[in-house]
């Protein structure tokens, strides 16, 4: 069983000041090295090993993690366009189950988030400093976002499957 605590039983407080999106900018960019050199040399049967039926592989994490760049680049364009609500995600995370990531090459996830990731950086280094202080109210959690709090959740988000993996390939 995992320490590591559930995604939806977090709680996220938004008082850290709009400034931090360079931060976070950084944080965001390292999480593909960051997988990469976790993942590098670890044995595919370790890799695609699940802990229970109904619980995602260690690949299936890092397939999980480039199955939400979509959501997160249309949460940045929510921001660019204004409105009053986020796009929702799917909570159920049909992708990920449906994907097919143990069958899949890890390098090709690899790269492929990679390269998500990079098109998601460029897009936020696109904004003038005021934008990352837009606010829309996230779905899920009920609560006022900015843009520099979806970055930095879209980070802790990252955190946590990195997290769930360091666990299950130890």
């Amino acid at each position: 069983m995992s320490s590591v605590p559930l995604w939806f039983g977090r709680k996220f407080e938004f008082s850290f000041p709009v400034e931090q999106y360079p931060n976070l900018v950084v944080r965001l960019r390292g999480t593909p090295v960051r997988l990469e050199e976790m993942l590098r040399g670890v044995h595919r049967e370790v890799l695609v090993r699940k802990p229970a039926a109904d619980k995602w592989s260690a690949q299936e994490h890092a397939g999980h993690l480039l199955d939400l760049e979509p959501l997160w680049l249309a949460r940045v364009a929510d921001f660019a366009a204004g409105g009053a609500e986020l796009n929702a995600a799917d909570l159920s995370n049909r992708k990920t189950h449906e994907a097919g990531h143990n069958a899949q090459a890890l390098e090709r996830i690899l790269a492929e988030f990679r390269s998500a990731r990079l098109g998601l950086v460029n897009r936020v280094q696109e904004f003038q400093p005021d934008v990352f202080a837009r606010s829309m109210l996230h779905p899920r959690l009920k609560q006022p976002m900015r843009l520099v709090d979806h970055l930095y959740f879209a980070a802790e988000h990252d955190d946590h499957h990195l997290a769930i993996i360091w666990e299950m390939i130890r």
